[in-house]
């Protein structure tokens, strides 16, 4: 009977353990699955509750603990992140789970020092520790770390890939480039087959502006309308509007249905191939539902604006009920390229006051330089109270344009009493003096500039550059000459100037002295035309524009005659019908026999001109231009 008894109890009370046991492991279950429910749903303060309701008993688990260091993490509650850590049991330590969300705990919080010493401490590293460092340097700003720490590892997985790809992305230095296009083309051929991997990859070459192989990877990718908008972008940044229109020609044949953003990067490749037709193919092309978008109708403001299409531009601004400062400072702009600065100027008054920002005080400056309006610019200079650099740069070409030298320089100096030397003021101040062909003051600022701007190579080449141009203007060819061979014994690459046109939907783009057309001959017989022209009505051939020695069977005529902007000019004119509005755009600013020559062509011929350089549009009818020879 006893024995009956005992084993009776027996049974019970481990019927009754192994309740306990089913209830306590069931409850740990349930907390961490609402836990990871909570945070799944950024619901991390209701993770937290719940980790508080159960912290002190003995059914707190590791996973229990990882779901609660991602909530602090998530929220930055560093101190309740600590007081977890401080309580940690060795094992749990010693846990690789608990070690690398502690890792991510304190990179979310900005502890990149104490993230480091966790991981530094860990015995037994893996993949996961390795990405939690890489992506919490990333997050902190240390892409470079990033790149370190990968370099470390042996056999890296797809993650650390991602995170290796993506950081140099996030660098955007040949230095990054050239390693992970070095791990690219070294890593096995199933790694650049897999689509996380390409895409990361992908996005490095887009970022770092290597363009051939980010093309090779887009023809690798499961085309869809990210990928396209990210390729555009790219061409665009690089000043490859072409490409763009030639990508949006694909995608519509692989029957992607493009949306606002990939409309929004046509526009703007638009705005920098400067054509109107180009424009026009485009715009309708659009969904009408689109025009009402905010962005979108200051686009085609900026688009409209660069073409030289001001009133498309006013039509759509007018069209806008409560424009923002981007919308105004977009229309302001426009006046001030295509010399409309009254316009800019009433625009500018009429806009909030707390809506003007640093680029409505710099485009209305632009705008008063464009149109030689000196007194209005000095008093909107002197009613802006936060005056940076590109302030003071603007009201500083203002001045040089109409040679006002004593004035600019007084103002750079007052510029530099309380900051640093900014290039572009010095540039604005040179480019004027180039037009005066005052030898003396563009050595002074020449010379200054290499003084205060030695490691700025691209900058110093435009500068002199310019300085040659100066002196071969005003006859000292010779050390024109010296200079000029001296900038190409060093590896100096000077821009070269191309003009672009259309013809029957064809950009035909020209560089000075060009004979690849195949029209050539009959370009050349009408710029002879062109030329005998412009002598019988009176037009002398400013010599002082050729910057570099004349070849014996070379003269003065046909070197300027031969200027990319004419030769597209004389394509034009070959056409027939001849178009009644011609429309040139130029990489470079146009020099002034050009300028000059093409005013005298509009009244001959009597057409209109437009013609866009590097900084404002020229509008050219019967004789004059739109600049007032602002430019």
């Amino acid at each position: 009977m006893f024995t009956v008894s005992l084993i009776i109890c027996h049974h019970t009370k481990s019927t009754h353990f192994n309740i306990l046991r089913t209830i306590t492991s069931s409850a740990k279950m349930n907390i961490e699955f609402e836990m990871k429910k909570f945070n799944d749903k950024r619901q991390f303060t209701k993770a937290l509750d719940l980790y508080d309701k159960y912290k002190h008993q003995s059914i707190i688990t590791d996973r229990i603990l990882v779901h609660a260091l991602n909530a602090c993490g998530q929220l930055g509650y560093v101190e309740r992140g600590e007081i977890i850590h401080k309580k940690l049991s060795n094992d749990s330590l010693n846990n690789i789970y608990i070690q690398t969300s502690l890792i991510q705990f304190y990179m979310r919080c900005g502890r990149v020092n104490d993230a480091q010493c966790i991981f530094n401490e860990s015995t037994s590293k893996t993949m996961v520790h390795y990405g939690s460092l890489m992506k919490g340097f990333k997050m902190n700003g240390m892409p470079e770390k990033a790149i370190d720490l990968f370099s470390k590892v042996t056999n890296p997985n797809e993650i650390l890939l991602c995170l290796l790809f993506s950081s140099c992305a996030q660098v955007q230095t040949k230095k990054a480039l050239e390693f992970g296009r070095k791990v690219w083309f070294q890593m096995p051929l199933i790694n650049r087959k897999n689509k996380h991997i390409l895409v990361a990859t992908f996005d490095m070459f887009i970022k770092c502006g290597d363009i051939s192989n980010a093309e090779k990877l887009f023809d690798m990718l499961e085309h869809v309308v990210i990928d396209y908008g990210q390729m555009m972008k790219c061409y665009n940044d690089h000043r490859l509007p072409m490409r763009t229109i030639d990508l949006y020609k694909k995608m519509k044949k692989e029957g992607i249905q493009p949306d606002k953003i990939i409309f929004v990067l046509l526009i703007d490749a638009c705005a920098q191939i400067g054509i109107e037709s180009r424009c026009r193919t485009i715009v309708k092309q659009i969904p009408s539902s689109m025009f009402n978008d905010l962005q979108f109708q200051t686009a085609l403001i900026h688009m409209w604006g660069k073409v030289g299409f001001v009133k498309e531009a006013e039509q759509i601004f007018k069209q806008i009920d409560q424009p923002d400062p981007v919308a105004y400072t977009a229309m302001i702009n426009s006046y001030g390229l295509n010399g409309l600065g009254y316009k800019a100027i009433e625009l500018y008054y009429r806009m909030p006051v707390e809506m003007i920002v640093e680029k409505t005080h710099v485009c209305v400056l632009n705008a008063c330089s464009h149109s030689g309006l000196v007194d209005e610019a000095r008093f909107i200079f002197s009613t802006i109270s936060m005056k940076n650099k590109w302030v003071y740069t603007a009201m500083v070409d203002c001045l040089s344009r109409l040679s006002l030298f004593d004035e600019a320089k007084e103002l750079i100096e007052e510029f530099e009493r309380h900051q640093s030397p900014c290039l572009p003021m010095y540039m604005s101040l040179l480019s004027g003096v180039r037009n005066q062909k005052d030898v003396s003051l563009a050595r002074q600022i020449t010379q200054r500039i290499q003084k205060l701007f030695h490691a700025m190579d691209k900058d110093l080449i435009s500068a002199s550059v310019l300085l040659t141009n100066v002196l071969a203007a005003s006859g000292n060819l010779d050390e024109a000459s010296q200079m000029r061979w001296n900038l190409s014994r060093s590896g100096a690459k000077k821009q070269m100037g191309l003009s672009w046109t259309e013809i029957n939907d064809k950009l035909v783009q020209f560089r000075a002295q060009d004979r690849s057309h195949p029209r050539t001959k009959e370009i050349y017989e009408e710029l002879d035309r062109i030329e005998s022209e412009l002598i019988e009505h009176g037009h002398k051939f400013d010599s002082s524009w050729i910057t570099r020695p004349m070849m014996p069977d070379e003269t003065v005529a046909s070197i300027l005659n031969s200027h990319s902007e004419r030769l597209a000019l004389a394509y034009n004119f070959i056409q027939r019908p001849i178009p009644s509005r011609i429309q040139i755009v130029q990489n470079l600013r146009i020099c002034g026999d050009c300028h000059n020559a093409i005013k005298l062509i509009s009244q001959i011929r009597n057409c209109q001109i437009i013609v866009r350089d590097a900084n404002r549009i020229h509008h050219f009818a019967d004789g004059k231009c739109s600049c007032n020879d602002h430019f």
